[in-house]
């Protein structure tokens, strides 16, 4: 069953690039070189449809278009940063802050130490589910 077409919120520079997890400066450049489509409002703001912007996120989350070394069926990468290792006996707690979202794993202390998890260091989340809860508003 298709989805009716209606409006698509459309995004200024500051609410697409909080989308995409960039600067504002980064999408207007990115606005400025024509890789994304953008008009301007009643006020003169520039704003990006919502079609044109998931499109361009699309683009951009391709795997070619990533910094993804080797190969995996898992697509939902958070790059960022470890910001707290707990560590039990057999298990450790990883938080990483990517970018706006704070990720929480458990995994085997072996392997938290194996991948020399501490805080500061540099990780990537990556994760595959088949059951994820979307919210809107």
């Amino acid at each position: 069953m298709a989805i009716p077409d209606r409006p698509v919120h459309p995004y200024r520079i500051g609410e697409a690039a909080s989308m995409l997890g960039v600067s504002a400066d980064t999408m207007r450049r990115w606005v400025d070189a024509g890789r994304l489509p953008a008009t301007r409002d009643e006020h003169g703001h520039r704003i990006i449809a919502g079609a044109e912007l998931a499109s361009f996120a699309r683009e951009l989350a391709r795997p070619e278009n990533s910094e993804t070394e080797g190969r995996s069926s898992a697509r939902n990468r958070f790059p960022g940063i470890v910001t707290a290792v707990v560590l039990g006996d057999v298990a450790a707690k990883v938080e990483i802050q990517a970018g706006p979202f704070r990720v929480v794993s458990l995994i085997s202390r072996d392997s938290a130490e194996e991948l020399g998890l501490v805080p500061g260091a540099p990780a990537t989340a990556v994760i595959k589910s088949t059951n994820v809860v979307v919210e809107r508003g």
